[in-house]
């Protein structure tokens, strides 16, 4: 069989299934869980993969992690890995979908923690896994090994905790299997069907920072019995805005603070201001710059104001770097399946994605993939944006309560997934090739 025709034969196949493909969608959507408690997630991508009748199944990998294997039955030294984060995020949903989450856990001191896919990886794991049934089905045409990997934790173990896919390379999870290629896509609010791309920096490096200032507790209505730890809180909030002017402007940086946990009350001055936040820049040398200058702001702060401050990096990850030569050699893929007016270069980001650990260790690429209903306009510089399109669910971000993604949009997701696979392992798919070896053989 011909490249081309087990093209078509898996295309057909992933139209009959894309009712299942939904419906492991709505499933894995309903029933989200967080970063490092991936144990639900984890046995239902486990069961299916015994379902789909894979070569192996490892499971326990950096904690909740899943790899399914098949192994060709035509001879071939490449080795695909098809990547999907499992995590969810404390976020309730408000997108409104019949099977959206109402999944609550226990959280410190008894509180209740809302659950919801608003990032897309119940997307993810569903084209994953319905393009890994696809391909096992004509696993006797494989010249090679195609893995698929569910990868606990993309979002951020706990603090204190390890997880992710650096974890996942440590431990070995990839022992007697290690790929020549990973790939991966990310849901966006792009529209429908749309893959954006871009050579060198695709996410952002990132660590998230936690600072805590100390004070002295007092009563409100007497501050100079103690030391009041908000005034140098709020100073390193404030000041860490600007420690972007250290960087070019056209190298993309931001210091955020996101969460401000202290232990007063209306009437009490308390002794202690927990910040937690993240450090982002598209380009890794710029961070170590942002650490140091975040580190001095927030102790000189804290002595201007007769506290002291402890400041912790952790979760730190690598930016997401896509070589030109792996762009080049798959963008014919993605031109095929989806056509080049939905092939767009994207603008850089600062969310980040630490599938950049694998992509550092194996080679491969990792891009956008369009969910929403929207639109490319061009804004005043002639520089490409999107906007929402009338009568349609309107440009919802990632990590938003309403964040949506459609699902007639995953079957060509689950598409792009299973050609990448077969022109990899068929040989069309690789930096190293001269341009005629890309050369779509037996077309």
């Amino acid at each position: 069989m011909t490249p081309t025709i087990l093209r078509d034969q898996v295309d057909q196949a992933l139209r009959d299934l894309e009712p299942e493909l939904i419906r492991h969608r709505h499933h894995l959507h309903r029933n989200p869980e967080l970063s490092n408690r991936e144990i639900a997630t984890a046995a239902y991508l486990a069961e299916q993969l015994r379902r789909f009748g894979v070569d192996e199944i490892r499971t326990d990998l950096a904690g909740h992690g899943v790899i399914g294997v098949i192994r060709g039955g035509k001879p071939g030294d490449k080795t695909i890995a098809l990547r999907a984060d499992m995590d969810a995020l404390p976020v309730r949903e408000t997108s409104g979908v019949s099977f959206a989450s109402d999944r609550e856990v226990e959280g410190p001191n008894g509180t209740s923690i809302p659950v919801a896919h608003a990032c897309g990886h119940d997307c993810h794991m569903a084209t994953v896994l319905i393009a890994t049934k696809v391909l096992a089905m004509f696993r006797s045409e494989l010249p090679g090994t195609v893995l698929c990997v569910f990868q606990p934790a993309e979002e951020g173990a706990p603090i204190g905790e390890q997880g992710g896919a650096q974890v996942m390379i440590d431990e070995g999870a990839f022992a007697g299997v290690e790929p020549t290629m990973v790939f991966g896509m990310h849901v966006s609010p792009l529209p429908s069907g749309t893959v954006a791309y871009r050579s060198g920096s695709q996410f952002a490096a990132s660590t998230r920072v936690e600072v805590i200032i100390q004070g002295r507790q007092t009563h409100a209505a007497m501050p100079w019995l103690g030391i009041d730890p908000m005034p140098a809180a709020a100073g390193v909030i404030v000041g860490a805005a600007h420690l972007v002017r250290r960087i070019p402007v056209w190298q993309p940086a931001t210091v955020t603070f996101g969460h401000v946990e202290d232990q007063g009350r209306f009437n009490i001055i308390g002794d202690r201001i927990r910040l937690e936040g993240t450090i982002r820049c598209a380009e890794d040398a710029d961070m170590e710059r942002l650490k140091t200058g975040l580190h001095d702001l927030a102790i000189g702060q804290a002595q201007s104001h007769d506290c002291s401050a402890e400041v912790r990096f952790d979760h730190e990850v690598p930016a997401v770097v896509n070589q030109t030569g792996w762009i080049e050699s798959t963008l014919p893929t993605l031109r095929r399946l989806v056509g080049q007016e939905r092939l767009l270069v994207s603008p850089p980001t600062l969310g980040y994605d630490d599938v950049s650990a694998l992509i550092r260790r194996f080679g491969g690429l990792y891009v956008l993939y369009g969910a929403q209903d929207t639109r490319w306009v061009t804004d005043g510089s002639g520089a490409p944006t999107f906007e929402p399109i009338a009568g349609g669910r309107g440009l919802v971000p990632n990590h938003h309560p309403s964040f949506y993604a459609n699902d007639e949009a995953l079957r060509c997701g689950a598409a792009i997934h299973a050609h990448i696979a077969l022109d990899h392992l068929y040989g069309l798919i690789d930096p190293s090739a001269t341009p005629t070896i890309r050369v779509e053989a037996g077309s």
